[in-house]
């Protein structure tokens, strides 16, 4: 029986989503093997569609903001639907209320009018500008989170993990990944599971070419996140299926962390954010967004337990949207945003990033946030702090990129 005959009956799909995980070789490293000491892990969520960064940390003392928007706004502090108060001057979406604790416990800070100063507005452009985080390098075929991975050591097949059902440009490159599909498809059985067809596929691909080798880590990455994830289900009530959505994607991510010290980093990505029509203001379409998200970030942290120390979690959307309302009660394409940051050893309850206004001669383009802090400046100060990588290394991970922020004190 030859190759392409045995795949086609045993199941072309299983194989593919095996052979994804990479073609280089690697040796896995056991759990028990990891180092005693407690693992940085980095957590990257990507809001694609650009969400509203003006309704999501509210500057509410601006008048500005008020007369650009006389349906969306979100209102003052202590009114009803009101931004609840960070500092005195921005204000948190209200649909946002399960993110207050961590704000208060200083673990949750806001850099905002940040952004990508590529002034594209093509959702497509400016979302593989910072997921490849090399602008005016467009032959860059990789993504950063994959170049990180290059820089990491210890590799294996479950050092980065993908929520998602295909790999996305971040995470696109030489190293290997392994992806977790979404809800319950997680641990849904492949041809690959039934011992007969697993046997037959090792037995075939036992050699030392590339195919094989590529199967080889699609077998261990395989087994390890089924592993995980027979701890986790075993957990839930009764048998009962896991939850739909954001927060129970990121339950079952934060438990292979707490479960496995080899996986150091995760990314998760979030669509529905393209608001141009009826995009509410406390309540509506973008608050129910929030609300999903909130939970989800709060079910993250609470999963987390002690990790969350040595996590952290970066929130990010490819642009801001206009500073005008539109005539469909929504917003258009914009350009600053506000970036989250989430964890243990971030100096958290502060907004960082200087503040632009929003009068009509402080706009970018007479339309949108200006950007007075690059994304890649919070990338290269979260990966210098909180993962210690020296400057050699984040010159690999953002080539042509010299921070211009390197002091933003993001970091205890």
């Amino acid at each position: 029986m030859n190759r392409r005959y045995f795949l086609q009956q045993a199941g072309f799909t299983a194989f593919s989503a095996l052979a994804t995980i990479g073609t280089h070789g690697w040796a896995a490293q056991s759990a028990a093997q990891s180092s005693s000491s407690a693992p940085k892990r980095l957590i990257v969520i990507f809001l694609r569609g650009a969400v509203d960064g003006l309704n999501v940390v509210v500057p509410y003392r601006e008048a500005a903001y008020y007369e650009k928007r006389p349906r969306i706004a979100i209102p003052q502090p202590n009114t009803v639907g009101g931004a609840l108060d960070l500092d005195g001057q921005f204000g948190l979406h209200p649909a946002l209320a399960p993110l207050m604790p961590l704000w208060q416990q200083k673990s949750l800070a806001f850099i905002h009018a940040s952004g990508t100063p590529d002034a594209t507005r093509s959702h497509f452009e400016a979302q593989d500008n910072m997921e490849r985080g090399t602008l005016g390098l467009s032959g860059t075929q990789d993504g950063w989170m994959n170049r990180l991975l290059g820089v990491m050591s210890g590799r294996n097949p479950i050092q980065a993990v993908n929520v998602g059902n295909t790999t996305p440009r971040i995470l696109a490159g030489r190293v290997p990944v392994a992806t977790l599909a979404l809800g319950r498809g997680a641990a849904r059985p492949l041809p690959i599971d039934r011992p007969q067809i697993a046997a037959a596929f090792d037995s075939l691909y036992s050699s030392s070419d590339a195919v094989s080798q590529a199967y080889k880590e699609g077998r261990l990455a395989r087994k390890a996140i089924l592993s995980n994830l027979d701890t986790e289900t075993k957990m839930a009530n009764n048998g009962a299926p896991l939850p739909n959505g954001f927060a129970g994607d990121a339950r079952r991510l934060a438990q292979m962390m707490v479960k496995d010290t080899r996986v150091k980093l995760g990314f998760m990505a979030l669509g529905g954010w393209d608001t141009h029509v009826n995009q509410g203001a406390s309540q509506g379409q973008l608050a129910r967004n929030l609300e999903q998200l909130g939970k989800g970030l709060a079910a993250l942290q609470t999963t987390l337990g002690s990790v969350y120390k040595d996590t952290t979690i970066l929130v990010m959307s490819e642009f801001g949207r206009t500073a005008h309302e539109n005539g469909d009660g929504g917003t258009d394409h914009g350009h600053g945003n506000v970036m989250w940051l989430l964890g243990g050893g971030v100096r958290g309850g502060k907004v960082y990033g200087d503040w632009p206004g929003l009068a009509a001669n402080q706009l970018h383009e007479k339309r949108d946030l200006a950007i007075t802090t690059d994304f890649r400046d919070v990338i290269a100060v979260t990966l210098a702090r909180h993962l210690t990588l020296s400057d050699s290394n984040l010159s690999q991970i953002l080539p042509s990129y010299r921070p211009l922020q390197r002091n933003l004190p993001l970091y205890s």
